[in-house]
């Protein structure tokens, strides 16, 4: 399994390591994962990206086919923690997410994951609460009852779950939100609001350290 790695340059690493998976149709090295990677390193938490295998075999020239159902990519999370525990040092909190697919993969690996100590908590980019345009078919079961500490950040016009709908979800208590301001899925505010795709990507990428920070 191959991983990229984004590590704090000129200033101590805090005890945080981050694994994230990409969403559905984007690659471990997209520019707004990289991007988000960096600022996360600026923040002192070291990074590791990889992608499912239905991902990666499109690098090799493999028939372009649409992701597994998320059910099917659990074993391949769970190999992913396996082959970066126990991340930068011995002694190191490991955190799990991903952006879109890769966040709601974590979130279903996370419990089990969480209960045999191997992570610290959970974070999700733009986590996909239903589809667009079905917002009957929410996909929140196992984030009702979940005890692994979690952080999602999130759109505010999220058409898989924006700021109105998500804040009257049913979620467990162990679940902060951090609202990316005017953000869509990508977290991308649109030009009117005076912010920008930068602008957000640091907010989150603060936010996810100070949660990591309070573990």
């Amino acid at each position: 399994m191959h991983f990229l790695h984004n590590r704090p340059c000129g200033q101590p690493a805090k005890e945080v390591h981050l694994l994230l998976a990409p969403g559905s149709m984007g690659p471990m090295d997209s520019p707004a994962l990289e991007l988000l990677s960096q600022l996360l390193a600026a923040c002192g938490v070291v990074v590791s990206r990889f992608e499912f295998d239905y991902m990666a075999q499109r690098r090799s020239g493999g028939k372009r086919r649409p992701p597994p159902r998320a059910e099917r990519l659990l074993d391949e999370y769970a190999a992913a923690i396996s082959a970066i525990e126990p991340g930068p040092k011995p002694d190191a909190r490991l955190l799990i997410g991903g952006k879109s697919l890769g966040g709601r993969v974590a979130s279903m690996v996370a419990e089990a994951e969480f209960a045999a100590g191997r992570i610290a908590g959970l974070v999700c980019f733009g986590y996909p609460f239903h589809p667009p345009g079905k917002a009957d078919k929410l996909r929140t079961a196992h984030l009702e009852a979940l005890r692994c500490p979690a952080l999602i950040v999130q759109g505010e016009r999220d058409p898989f779950g924006d700021r109105e709908e998500v804040t009257g979800y049913k979620l467990a208590a162990t679940i902060g939100l951090h609202w990316a301001v005017d953000g869509d899925h990508d977290l991308k505010p649109r030009k009117s609001s005076g912010r920008s795709h930068e602008d957000n990507l640091a907010d989150a990428a603060r936010a996810i350290a100070d949660f990591a920070d309070r573990l």
